[in-house]
């Protein structure tokens, strides 16, 4: 289905095996240190809790993790390919770029 594609594609960027995404982290995570950053990517790969509580639409495109001592988010949204709208079809990754945020809880 539509969903389940959604969420295969989410899962790839997340899991750093899209060439159709970007991950973007903010200034609170790069203060963190590159030897942090690295480990926060895998923990973030590695993510596996999706539920209906914090996945409702079963897209697998939210989520958090507690990471030496901090709150850390990571969003995927859905844009054209330039970068300038939303996507017509964020199924279809012919005109979908998925960008993934990763940021500190207090930076949303």
């Amino acid at each position: 289905t539509r969903t389940q594609i959604i969420r295969r594609l989410n899962d790839e960027l997340r899991k750093g095996r899209s060439p159709n995404g970007k991950t973007i982290i903010t200034s609170g995570i790069q203060s963190l240190g590159a030897v942090a950053v690295a480990k926060l990517v895998q923990a973030i790969a590695a993510f596996d809790q999706f539920n209906g509580d914090n996945d409702p639409h079963s897209e697998h495109d939210f989520g958090a993790v507690d990471f030496s001592g901090n709150r850390v988010f990571w969003k995927i949204d859905y844009y054209d390919q330039s970068l300038e709208c939303g996507s017509e079809d964020p199924a279809n990754p012919d005109i979908t770029t998925r960008v993934m945020t990763i940021m500190l809880a207090e930076e949303y």
